[in-house]
C-alpha cells in the first residue's frame, strides 16, 4: 500500500465512511490566504517545481536550516534545481514533522507521484513535475478548478489599487476572488520611517494629502469603502496581542503628529495609538457588516541577522507568550459597548491560550448571528494534526463545533490546497473515533451533516459571499 492511500489518517470504519461519503466531495472556500493576486490575474504558469513549491515556503526553509542546509539553498542565490535537491535530501529527515505528510500529499494530488521523495528519486520527481507544470491543467486557473475552489480571499494592504482583483473579476475564472483589508502598517508609529513611507503610499492610493490625524482617519475610511465596493467582506490584523489602553482622540492625534515628524512613539504611546486604531477599524468593519480576523501570538523576526539578510516571513518567527486574555476581553467589551462588535474570527498561535481565547469569545455571542464569534482553525505552528485536534476539542468543549467555519490555507503557495483534505481527514477521524467509542451517536446522517457543514456551507453562510 502506498503511503498516501484512500484511507490515509482514517483509523476506523466510521471515519472512512464520514470522509468518503461527506467530506471528500465538498468544495473549498479558502477565506484567508496570502496568494499573490497578480499570479491569479495572469493565470501564472510555473516554470518548475521550485517556483510553485519552494519559492516562498518558510516551513521548508526552517526544516532545511535544521538539517544543516546552507542559506543559499533556502532564500539565497542557488540555482532552483539545486534548491529542490537540497529539499529532497532533507525530506527523509522530516519524519513526524507535518511537512512529511503535507509534501507527499501535495506530490500525489498535483502530480500523481506515489513514492517517498528522497535524494535517490529527486531527479525523477523534478522532471515528472516540471513536465506536468508545462500543461494548462497546472496553471493557476487549472489548479483552482481541480480542487473545486469556489472562492478565496487574499490579504491586501489598504494602499493596493486592487487592479489585479478587477482583472480577475473580468476573466473567465469560475473561482470568486475577494480582497481582504489588512491595515497593520497603520499602527507602526513606533517605526516612523516605515509609517511615513506607508502614509505616502496611502496618500497616493487615495489621491489625497494627509495633513492631520482626522485626515488620516478619513482616508482610511475611504479606502475601506473602496475595498467594500470591490467585494471585500473581511479585514485582518496580525498582532502580537490585543490593545486596550484606549486614549482620547486628542492623545492619538498627538502621537500621530509626532510620528509624522519622525519621532518614534514610546511603547506606551504605541499601545495607546494601536488601541485607538483597532477600535476605529472595528467600527468600520461593523458598519459594513464585515468579518474581522485577528491573528494573535506570533513573535516575529527573532533572528536579527537572518531577518536583515532575508527579510520578513522567511522563517525566523515563533510562538510568543504574551499575556493575552485581559486586553482581548477589554477590547471586545469596548466594541460591544459601542454596538460596534463585528463578526470575528480569532486565530491563536500559542496552544496555552486555546481555552482562554475560546471561552472569552463565548462571552460575546449575541444570540442573533449563529457562531458570530469564531475560534479560528489551527494557525501557523498549530495547523498540523495534533494541534487541529486540540482546537477542535477545545471548541467542542466550550462552544459549538457545529457552527465552526472550518479550514483555510493561510498560504502563499498554490500547492497548499491539500491542506483542506488534511483537515477533513483529521476531522473525520476524530468524529469517527468518537462514534466508534460511543461518545457521540452512531448516526451517520447526523454526524455526516456536521462534517459537510464544517467543510464548506458554514463558512459560505457565515460570510454570505455572493454567488459562491
Amino acid at each position: 500500500m502506498s503511503f498516501i492511500h484512500d484511507d490515509f489518517l482514517l483509523q476506523t470504519e466510521h471515519a472512512k465512511r464520514l470522509y468518503h461519503g461527506y467530506a471528500k466531495g465538498e468544495p473549498i472556500l479558502d477565506y484567508h490566504c496570502h496568494l499573490p493576486p497578480e499570479d491569479v490575474a495572469s493565470n501564472r504558469q510555473f516554470q518548475n517545481l521550485f517556483e510553485i513549491w519552494l519559492e516562498g515556503d518558510h516551513y521548508k526553509w526552517r526544516a532545511m536550516r535544521a538539517n544543516g542546509v546552507d542559506e543559499a539553498y533556502c532564500t539565497g542565490e542557488a540555482d532552483p534545481h539545486d534548491k529542490f535537491l537540497a529539499w529532497a535530501k532533507t525530506m527523509p529527515h522530516t519524519l513526524r514533522n507535518p511537512l512529511y505528510h503535507w509534501s507527499h500529499l501535495e506530490l500525489k494530488r498535483y502530480f500523481g507521484f506515489d513514492g517517498l521523495l528522497d535524494e535517490s528519486n529527486a531527479e525523477e520527481v523534478w522532471q515528472l513535475c516540471n513536465d506536468k507544470l508545462a500543461t494548462d491543467e497546472l496553471r493557476v486557473f487549472g489548479i483552482l478548478r481541480r480542487f473545486d475552489v469556489r472562492a478565496l480571499c487574499t490579504t491586501d494592504d489598504p494602499t493596493d489599487d486592487l487592479s489585479h482583483h478587477r482583472a480577475i473579476a473580468e476573466s473567465d475564472l469560475e473561482t470568486k476572488v475577494y480582497p481582504a483589508f489588512r491595515p497593520d502598517k497603520a499602527l507602526t508609529v513606533n517605526q516612523p520611517d516605515t509609517f511615513n513611507a506607508w502614509v505616502a503610499k496611502l496618500e497616493q492610493a487615495a489621491n489625497l494629502k494627509i495633513n492631520s490625524f482626522q485626515g488620516f482617519l478619513a482616508v482610511l475610511a475611504q479606502r475601506h469603502d473602496f475595498f467594500d465596493q470591490m467585494g471585500c467582506r473581511l479585514s485582518d490584523h496580525g498582532l502580537d496581542h490585543a490593545f486596550c489602553d484606549f486614549p482620547a482622540q486628542a492623545t492619538a492625534s498627538t502621537i500621530f503628529s509626532a510620528a509624522r515628524s519622525g519621532l518614534a512613539a514610546s511603547a506606551e504611546e504605541h499601545g495607546q495609538f494601536a488601541a485607538f486604531m483597532m477600535l476605529y477599524f472595528g467600527q468600520l468593519d461593523s458598519a459594513k457588516g464585515w468579518t474581522k480576523q485577528m491573528h494573535l501570538g506570533a513573535r516575529r523576526n527573532n533572528n536579527t541577522r537572518g531577518f536583515r539578510a532575508a527579510g520578513a516571513d522567511t522563517g525566523f518567527d515563533s510562538i510568543g507568550d504574551w499575556p493575552q486574555v485581559d486586553a482581548l476581553g477589554r477590547y471586545l467589551d469596548r466594541l460591544d459597548h459601542e454596538n460596534a462588535l463585528p463578526r470575528l474570527v480569532l486565530y491563536n498561535n500559542n496552544p496555552n491560550d486555546n481555552y482562554t481565547f475560546a471561552t472569552m469569545l463565548g462571552n460575546f455571542q449575541d444570540g442573533k448571528i449563529p457562531g458570530k464569534m469564531q475560534f479560528g482553525s489551527g494557525w501557523w505552528y498549530l495547523d498540523q494534526k495534533e494541534a487541529m485536534e486540540w482546537q477542535l476539542n477545545c471548541l467542542s468543549n466550550v462552544g459549538l463545533l457545529s457552527r465552526f467555519v472550518g479550514m483555510l490555507t493561510d498560504s502563499r503557495s498554490f500547492m497548499s490546497y491539500p491542506r483542506h483534505e488534511y483537515f477533513r481527514r483529521v476531522l473525520c477521524n476524530l468524529l469517527g473515533n468518537d462514534m466508534a467509542k460511543g461518545e457521540i451517536p452512531d448516526d451517520e446522517a447526523l454526524v455526516g451533516d456536521l462534517v459537510r457543514r464544517l467543510c464548506f456551507s458554514n463558512v459560505r453562510d457565515y460570510l454570505a459571499l455572493a454567488g459562491v
